[in-house]
């Protein structure tokens, strides 16, 4: 009942989940005392941080241990749920990915900017699998006045579209994406390329959804953790994404 109220998984997803965390090293031996809470409980205390977004007293209380050891547990098992790689597709030229940038607000000065969005916030990039809705990877947060175009170039995402159509909006123009056709001064667009535009579009809002549909874990929605913290939730996000998605 706890899983599947407090993470928006089943059991049979978070089990995956967790033995994901187990194969990297969570239920390793650490200096100091053991830990309070089993493995699978401290996973679910991860999960059900980055789900609701409560404070370290506020989750305390609901797995019988102290912030302290709250805030321990998030230190150390945050980074281990990150986005698993995704297997190139046999015949890349047969699969059609999609980018988009998504503003997060966060309160590191070192990671976010004053943004467009009038709050304090980070850009973070994001590719998706137009047909499965699958997340391909997230790009580490850039500061939130870093144009789409510039944080792409500026991420290791290139790599992952190597022989793969991907579609992009506007702001990602000579960056060798498919974008929208772009008016031109005193020159109005074509009718085929009107009817471009609204397929582009129509393709396009799926990338939109998946990342409507990660923001269901509110730790984006404003992210107070400090320096890669920003950057491990949504990795970790993307893979419950993934999970609740595949199963």
């Amino acid at each position: 009942m706890w899983v599947e109220t407090f993470t928006g998984l089943r059991l049979t997803q978070f089990s995956r989940l967790l033995k994901a965390v187990r194969e990297r090293g969570g239920n390793g031996t650490m200096q100091g005392r053991p830990w309070s809470l089993p493995l699978a409980e401290r996973v679910l205390l991860v999960a059900v941080y980055y789900r609701t977004n409560l404070t370290m007293r506020q989750l305390g209380p609901l797995f019988g241990v102290s912030s302290s050891t709250v805030c321990r547990v998030i230190q150390c098992l945050g980074p281990l749920p990150a986005l698993e790689p995704v297997s190139r597709p046999a015949d890349p030229a047969d699969r059609l990915w999609i980018v988009d940038s998504t503003l997060i607000p966060v309160r590191d000065g070192q990671v976010g900017a004053s943004s467009r969005n009038y709050r304090f916030s980070a850009n973070v990039q994001v590719i998706v699998d137009a047909d499965t809705r699958l997340v391909i990877a997230a790009a580490r947060p850039a500061p939130g006045t870093t144009a789409d175009a510039h944080a792409w170039r500026a991420s290791d995402l290139a790599q992952h579209r190597q022989d793969v159509t991907v579609l992009g909006d506007g702001a990602y123009l000579n960056c060798g994406m498919v974008v929208p056709h772009r008016k031109r001064p005193r020159r109005a667009l074509l009718a085929g390329e009107e009817a471009d535009n609204a397929a582009h579009r129509k393709m396009r809002a799926r990338v939109e959804h998946v990342i409507g549909r990660m923001k269901n874990y509110k730790i984006l929605r404003d992210c107070r953790q400090h320096g890669d913290g920003l950057h491990h939730a949504v990795q970790a996000v993307a893979h419950m994404h993934n999970l609740a998605l595949a199963s």
